[in-house]
């Protein structure tokens, strides 16, 4: 791919639950969130030549690059109105990116795979839809691996660094706070507590403090209360790994309310 005098920052992105802006019930609730998505070209400053989507809803024995030109969509939630298991979010794919994307994966000695088959979703199509409505900019997928190992992401985030200057906005998909058995009330101590510590540790702590807190996030307040399972925290690791020695800024948070308190971060400067 070819080099952009442009260096993209990353994020780290709460996605909100299920297909939130295609209800109207949701629009209200979801304003904070809309308004922070919809804001993030802005702060690009530049159109992306492609986003690299690492979402919080797919993980493999290794890490795998979706590689289709044309990715279907994957409606990978339940109890949700008839219409939202109709909706396309049609931005094409990168078979190139996707090849760049394995070769740097296989050159850091971590495990790469390649799924031809594999859709968006919602961890993708969802923000992404806010983000590019007419989605007109490629965008491609990677999974997590399997072990949840935070470190190992981290070192995943470092491997995938050169692209921020070849075009491609890295983005991990997922949400600061994720207990569904604790929503509501029940989210807002454990919500708080974990939040303030993810503040503290991504904003005020030097690179190399970041990373070693983030390898023991389980040991923070109200840890594991938000995060039984890290599915949702683990795309954190690797937006923070590909802009490792950069200043974080908070660029979405909202206390309390049904889901808690939850927050999204930039890594590396704003282009505009």
């Amino acid at each position: 791919m070819t080099t952009s005098a442009t260096r993209l920052p990353t994020y780290f992105i709460s996605h909100g639950g299920g297909p939130w802006p295609w209800m109207d019930e949701m629009r209200q609730p979801m304003k904070g969130l809309a308004e922070s998505l919809a804001d993030m070209p802005r702060q690009i400053g530049v159109t992306p030549k492609a986003v690299l989507v690492i979402s919080g809803h797919w993980e493999e024995a290794a890490y795998t690059v979706m590689a289709s030109p044309k990715p279907p969509m994957l409606y990978d939630y339940g109890g949700f109105p008839a219409h939202t298991y109709q909706i396309h979010y049609d931005a094409p794919g990168s078979p190139e990116l996707a090849l760049r994307v394995k070769g740097l994966i296989e050159a850091a000695g971590l495990p790469a795979a390649s799924d031809a088959q594999r859709g968006y979703d919602h961890g993708t199509f969802v923000p992404l839809y806010v983000m590019y409505p007419q989605a007109n900019v490629p965008v491609v997928q990677l999974s997590m691996r399997a072990n949840y190992d935070p470190l190992e992401h981290v070192a995943l985030g470092r491997a995938l660094a050169p692209l921020r200057d070849e075009g491609v906005l890295i983005v991990g998909s997922g949400l600061s706070y994720h207990n569904l058995r604790r929503l509501g009330p029940p989210a807002h101590a454990p919500s708080a507590a974990f939040d303030a510590w993810l503040q503290q540790t991504l904003l005020h702590s030097s690179p190399a403090e970041r990373v070693a807190h983030l390898g023991r996030w389980a040991e923070a307040p109200g840890a594991r209360l938000s995060h039984p399972r890290e599915d949702h925290l683990i795309p954190l690791m690797v937006a923070v790994g590909a802009a490792e020695n950069e200043a974080a800024e908070c660029v979405y948070h909202e206390v309390g309310g049904f889901t808690g308190t939850v927050s999204s971060f930039r890594f590396g400067a704003a282009g505009a």
